[in-house]
């Protein structure tokens, strides 16, 4: 029995030596270029440039239009809330220094009431909103930029439904060996 697997086996293995398959060495490749329209269109440099410099101009140069609300709805929520935080946390700053100062009459109508220790602690909340409001907004505009780089490399990716896998017997030149391989075509 083991000299039947053995000898099943070698044959496997030198299957190409003995029905006579041999590597052709006079193959001559040559190259063909290909130019490819959506791929020169839509250049994933160029797209992220122009998103890092405007915010939306990146998704303009890919022709996603639909996703300017969406970025200048991000940016300007968060350069809002920077507004309010930076004018909140300037009253406060005044309110506080007038407060120590005992000159209560100079201090914000919506602060007067407050202890020099509230008005301490509402500054410092203001103060790190200040810092987050910037923070999220650096945030987005790095995520409208990532998103107009991705968006340009997948331009030239094919979604079409031309897509079949098929079982093939075939020659492994890495293996030197001939044996059973699944094929993924793509496209035509």
């Amino acid at each position: 029995m083991q000299k039947v697997l053995i000898i099943f086996f070698l044959s496997i293995f030198f299957y190409n030596h003995c029905f006579g398959i041999q590597k052709s060495d006079t193959t001559i490749f040559v190259p063909v270029q290909k130019t490819d329209t959506v791929k020169n269109k839509f250049n994933p440099r160029t797209a992220t440039i122009r998103s890092a410099i405007i915010p939306g101009w990146g998704q303009i140069y890919n022709k996603k239009y639909w996703k300017l609300p969406l970025v200048y709805g991000a940016l300007g929520t968060t350069a809002g809330i920077f507004v309010y935080n930076v004018k909140n946390y300037k009253r406060l700053k005044d309110a506080y220094a007038y407060k120590l100062a005992g000159q209560d009459e100079l201090i914000y109508f919506k602060y007067q009431n407050l202890s020099a220790e509230s008005l301490k602690s509402y500054r410092d909340v203001f103060r790190q909103n200040v810092d987050y409001s910037v923070l999220f907004f650096v945030i987005f505009w790095g995520l409208n930029v990532v998103d107009a780089t991705v968006d340009a490399h997948l331009k030239s990716f094919d979604v079409n439904d031309d897509l079949s896998l098929d079982i093939k017997p075939g020659y492994s030149p890495v293996a030197n060996t001939s044996g059973v391989s699944l094929v993924l075509n793509i496209g035509k």
